[in-house]
């Protein structure tokens, strides 16, 4: 039963940080950043939080900078949004499965016109 509220609770922090980072943060170093996904500890007190970033290494890590200069004002909306007894400790983490699918999905391509052309 508690793995369901973690999992629940996960859900919901990704929700509501999704919507404040598209929406609310002003920062311009923070570019397409994606929330791909939220792991919390058992007790609810740390949010992993996994981003993506579409654009150049240097791109991505000035939105991982600024997201981690943001984060302060990221916990306070999130504590204003869900009813929590404590507001989770974020921290956040380049999910990189985005980039991986989209190299495979270039192999694949290029294997695919090689095939084509024989």
């Amino acid at each position: 039963m508690a793995r369901i509220r973690v999992s629940r609770v996960g859900e919901q922090i990704k929700k509501e940080l999704s919507q404040v980072i598209q929406r609310e943060i002003k920062d311009p170093r923070i570019g397409f950043v994606t929330v791909t996904g939220v792991e919390m500890s058992g007790d609810l007190q740390v949010a992993k939080v996994f981003i993506s970033v579409m654009g150049q290494e240097n791109t991505k890590e000035e939105s991982l900078a600024a997201l981690e200069k943001a984060k302060g004002y990221l916990r306070s909306e999130i504590g204003r949004r869900i009813q929590l007894r404590y507001v989770p400790e974020l921290t956040f983490v380049m999910d990189s499965t985005l980039d991986q699918s989209e190299h495979i999905e270039r192999l694949l391509h290029d294997v695919q016109k090689e095939n084509d052309h024989e």
